[in-house]
């Protein structure tokens, strides 16, 4: 059980149902102070356009409640949505916070995209680098980091009060958990992450940042510590680090690339800013071809 005296935020989901993804606003119960997690820039791929209606979402409920933003968090660098937190941020104010092992994914995604050495891989793009173990507020209502690679490098979970943000590591129990292979992944580490996440409160509230609504339920986003630790199909208690790691890498040799993976990167790797213009005023995204 969480302790009587532990702050339980107020917070209020916004699906994106193009990208399977969920933003959140996560408010201080005690003042108007709040925090945004993975907000979601919408892109029509195929003709090149961004758009903001999902972003508007979020800023017009900041809005309406009168609410204060302090933080926009970016649980990692995400392969299947492009990031709205400067939009956001151009309007609403706030720092943009994510894990202090970015630089890793722009050192290697750097060399990907062949970026040149004018794309910074330092991290410096980013507000605020979260180290394991930090600790921030939300008005009067502290968050701590809790580093859990293996999705990806970056890969951080933010606990707040009762509440836990814990990105792509963790999916519904009947969703299983995040896949392992992309550039920086690994098995191993993301079981050890997920037994981390999994020794905290068994009331813990943990909030997904994806669902795909498994068997055809309806969307849901939102467990508990006990539900996963009981039911997750890939990591309930009682899986083993070698019998989760097998079931993984089968998983993932099955996958397919995340359809927007390519713009993603190259746009939540600088912070959600677009690839700088060319002379002409231009952005591209660039695509990276394969055995030539």
């Amino acid at each position: 059980m969480t302790d009587a005296a532990t702050p339980r935020p107020e917070v209020t989901a916004f699906f994106d149902q193009a990208t399977n993804t969920v933003s959140y606003v996560v408010k201080d119960p005690a003042s108007s102070a709040c925090a945004i997690v993975d907000p979601v820039l919408d892109i029509d791929y195929a003709a090149g356009r961004l758009t903001y209606e999902s972003a508007e979402r979020l800023i017009a409920f900041v809005r309406a409640h009168g609410l204060q933003l302090e933080w926009l968090i970016e649980t990692h660098v995400h392969a299947d949505h492009l990031s709205a937190a400067p939009y956001i941020q151009d309007r609403l104010g706030g720092l943009i916070g994510i894990g202090a092992e970015i630089t890793v994914v722009q050192e290697v995604f750097g060399k990907v995209f062949n970026e040149g050495t004018e794309f910074r891989r330092d991290g410096s793009q980013f507000d605020r680098l979260f180290l394991d173990g930090d600790r921030y507020m939300i008005g009067g209502m502290e968050a701590t980091t809790l580093h859990t690679p293996g999705h990806t490098p970056a890969c951080m979970t933010h606990v707040v009060g009762d509440a836990a943000f814990v990105g792509d590591t963790l999916f519904m129990p009947d969703g299983g958990t995040a896949r392992a292979d992309f550039p920086g992944g690994d098995a191993h580490a993301l079981y050890h992450s997920i037994r981390r996440i999994l020794a905290l409160p068994d009331a813990t509230r943990l909030f997904m940042c994806h669902d795909y609504a498994p068997g055809g339920r309806e969307f849901r986003w939102e467990t508990t510590v006990a539900e996963e630790r009981a039911n997750n199909i890939h990591v309930r208690d009682g899986v083993t680090e070698e019998e989760f790691v097998t079931l993984r890498m089968a998983r993932d040799a099955s996958l397919s690339a995340p359809k927007l993976i390519i713009p993603s990167i190259q746009v939540n790797m600088r912070a959600g800013e677009l690839p700088p213009p060319d002379a002409d005023g231009r952005r591209f995204l660039k695509v990276p071809l394969q055995g030539l």
